[in-house]
């Protein structure tokens, strides 16, 4: 792949690599876990970067690679993640540091969170998001009307986490 291609992957990774480490934090619940999936998150967009158009904002696409990839591996019984080598590119992303001392009561969001099943996840994720749902439907493949109607009842399904 040629340098271009490189450069315009590591500077599109290194602008949305936050959004990267939520979807790591909402599929995993230790630092390794969180590092290994970031990992193969990178390694999953590298891989599809040749085939982006750029028909959708590079975060939308990254939502949905990102996910895609989370729910394949967390779906699996086991939580190890089977790595591929990988070149330098990787490398030449300034890897932020990700604060895990976060205030109680994200805290408890996430704990209520990761009792959602993973379409559930990745809807409250790019609700927290602030994408709208029209977004939301396009990089989850449901309809709209569908995304609103799930999202009012996982609404529910938390407040009931949360408020015993």
């Amino acid at each position: 792949m040629g340098s271009d291609l490189e450069r315009s992957f590591v500077e599109q990774l290194q602008e949305n690599q936050n959004l990267i480490h939520k979807i790591c934090r909402l599929y995993t619940d230790s630092e390794d876990a969180h590092k290994d999936l970031f990992q193969e998150i990178t390694i999953q967009l590298w891989k599809a970067f040749p085939q982006f158009r750029g028909d959708s904002k590079f975060t939308t696409w990254a939502y949905r690679v990102g996910l895609n990839t989370a729910i394949t591996l967390y779906r699996k019984k086991s939580k190890t993640i089977n790595t591929i080598e990988f070149n330098s590119t990787i490398h030449k992303v300034n890897q932020e540091e990700y604060n895990y001392e976060e205030e109680e009561h994200i805290k408890l969001l996430y704990q209520a969170v990761h009792q959602l099943n993973d379409i559930e996840k990745a809807l409250v994720f790019m609700y927290l998001e602030d994408k709208d749902y029209g977004e939301i439907a396009e990089t989850l493949g449901i309809s709209e009307v569908n995304a609103r109607v799930k999202m009012n009842r996982i609404k529910g399904k938390l407040k009931k986490i949360l408020n015993p």
